[in-house]
């Protein structure tokens, strides 16, 4: 029989979670991968130098899948930052929730650890991006490393919070995984009132104010 010509990433992406979903485990081989799923091994090779890479962009592939589906909505970019991303994330955990038994399998070895799991490296890039291009509101510190710092802040804690939310999701055993989506929402408003700087606004104002008419206390 002809070997399947024109390999897809997406076919690729398909074959191999179908394969770990059946049999628990990875191929034993590119080579094994390729004969079962009739396609030249080289072709694999293509686009991905492993199975972990594969892995990897599975997950990536959740992520750009949200993306589309968020720019779908011509609202979208007119949500201010908060409800930018509480959209992202009932639409990303919806997703995962339609891969739930590949994301099982996937992170069930590292719940104890997640952040350590090698598979989620280029989803956190791409998602503290997605946390960096928001423009949440921020102190003007006025020092460029100081800026530095508080941006770092802001997509390393928004990152934790994102695995925080996938353990909780993936310990969740409610109907339609209900209790994930009220996590969601109390978590991102709880995050955002915490990032208020309005009230800091307000006390530096006043604390330049002092300064400057010189204001004796005592």
């Amino acid at each position: 029989m002809a070997r399947k010509k024109n390999i897809t990433k997406d076919q690729l992406i398909n074959w191999y979670m179908e394969f770990v979903l059946e049999n628990n485990h990875q191929p034993k081989s590119v080579f094994s991968f390729a004969k079962e799923n009739n396609f030249e091994e080289s072709d694999f090779y293509k686009f991905y130098g492993s199975f972990e890479a594969i892995e990897e962009a599975i997950f990536s592939e959740f992520f750009h899948h949200t993306i589309k589906i968020l720019h779908k909505s011509e609202e979208f970019e007119n949500y201010d930052a908060r409800n930018k991303l509480l959209i992202f994330y009932f639409t990303f955990f919806e997703i995962l929730t339609a891969n739930r038994s590949y994301v099982v399998y996937a992170l069930e070895d590292s719940k104890k650890d997640i952040k350590k799991l090698k598979s989620l490296k280029n989803l956190r890039k791409q998602y503290t991006q997605f946390v960096e291009d928001l423009n949440i509101e921020r102190i003007e510190l006025k020092q460029e490393t100081l800026e530095k710092i508080q941006n770092t802040s802001i997509k390393e804690s928004s990152w934790m919070h994102l695995l925080i939310t996938l353990k909780f999701w993936l310990d969740d055993t409610s109907p339609s995984f209900e209790k994930t989506d009220i996590f969601i929402e109390k978590s991102i408003n709880a995050r955002f009132d915490l990032m208020d700087i309005k009230p800091l606004k307000s006390i530096i104002d006043f604390g330049k104010f002092i300064l400057k008419e010189k204001v004796n206390f005592y």
